[in-house]
């Protein structure tokens, strides 16, 4: 089996968010008396035996993406696009080493980046992608963006603080399975990629 540098980025890409999305899911389950609606996401990563579940998937989330950055470089020599998507994976990765009360604020400023830089991620991709996925991919990133927009300023509107983030979560997740396939079915060289940068 040869993959080209696209579909490898579709594959890690893929990886990433399914198993993130699984191991999220799987923490709220064994997570004792676990609220999706009145806790934190990062409250998964802290004191119970969802910890660990949660903190590796993150981890192993930022990494992945850190990776799909690169292979998606390669494939379509999007500087901007990379970027964004790196800085989202290294973002995710804090979040699962420096866990809720860390020092100095750390996984706070982590959570953010991840937060912004995942939604800016997912609108550049209509960069490289065709409609409707591109499209669907500005949907996405938009609505990730007003989401914590909301959650920033206190507005939850009724879902609670648990709530809310996951609206700011699983449109990008939702967007890189989504995106993970359409790079996966990538075939043959890369002469119609953008070379904007």
């Amino acid at each position: 089996m040869h993959l080209d540098d696209r579909q490898w980025a579709g594959l890690t890409l893929s990886v990433a968010t399914v198993e993130f999305a699984m191991g999220l899911t799987i923490a709220e389950i064994v997570y004792p008396d676990y609220s999706v609606s009145g806790m934190y996401i990062s409250d998964l990563g802290v004191g119970t035996a969802a910890a660990p579940i949660f903190n590796g998937s993150i981890i192993i989330l930022g990494l992945l993406l850190v990776l799909c950055s690169w292979f998606l470089f390669r494939g379509y020599r999007d500087r901007i696009l990379m970027v964004a998507l790196a800085v989202a994976g290294v973002g995710a990765a804090g979040v699962g080493i420096f866990t809720e009360g860390s020092p100095f604020g750390l996984h706070s400023a982590f959570s953010l980046i991840t937060f912004v830089f995942a939604a800016l991620a997912t609108i550049l991709a209509f960069r490289i992608v065709r409609p409707p996925l591109g499209y669907l991919s500005i949907v996405f990133g938009v609505a990730s963006f007003a989401a914590l927009g909301l959650y920033v300023s206190g507005n939850y509107l009724g879902l609670g603080t648990g709530g809310m983030e996951r609206m700011i979560v699983w449109p990008v997740l939702v967007w890189g399975i989504a995106f993970g396939g359409y790079l996966l079915g990538a075939a043959g060289p890369s002469s119609t990629a953008s070379t904007t940068s």
